[in-house]
């Protein structure tokens, strides 16, 4: 499903839950992330209440996961914005595209987990910083 016009900047389009192919997300990763390793998505998003992608040209050029505890809770995961793409927008786009859409499947509150240099990205898209504990596994 695409995303109401009002989620199209120029040739980029928003889409929620589209089919994605393994090779296309590992690309988008690794340009964005330099320690990804080459995996297989299709586990996780099997498990994922949503996830909404950015194409531009028919390109892959940003995503974002939410997982779900099956209640009121939602979890921003993975939000990936490839580097050429980056400082203009689209990630808040996908961050509050995943937001709708998790309000739409029930979710009463949505977390996310983030570096410090990376509050004011979250901030801009409406989260606000709690305490919260993490445990390395």
């Amino acid at each position: 499903m695409v995303i109401n016009d009002a989620s199209q900047v120029g040739d980029e389009v928003l889409m929620v839950r589209p089919d994605l192919a393994d090779a296309e997300l590992n690309e988008l990763f690794s340009a964005s992330w330099p320690a990804h390793r080459q995996t297989s998505f299709a586990p996780m998003l099997a498990r994922s209440l949503t996830w909404i992608a950015a194409r531009r040209d028919g390109r892959l050029v940003g995503f974002v996961n939410v997982v779900g505890d099956g209640g009121a809770h939602a979890f921003i995961l993975d939000t990936t914005v490839h580097p050429n793409e980056r400082r203009q927008g689209l990630g808040m786009r996908l961050v509050r595209a995943a937001a709708d859409e998790a309000t739409a499947r029930g979710a009463e509150w949505l977390h996310v987990d983030y570096e410090p240099h990376l509050e004011s990205f979250y901030g801009q898209c409406g989260f606000r910083p709690t305490a919260a504990g993490l445990m390395r596994l």
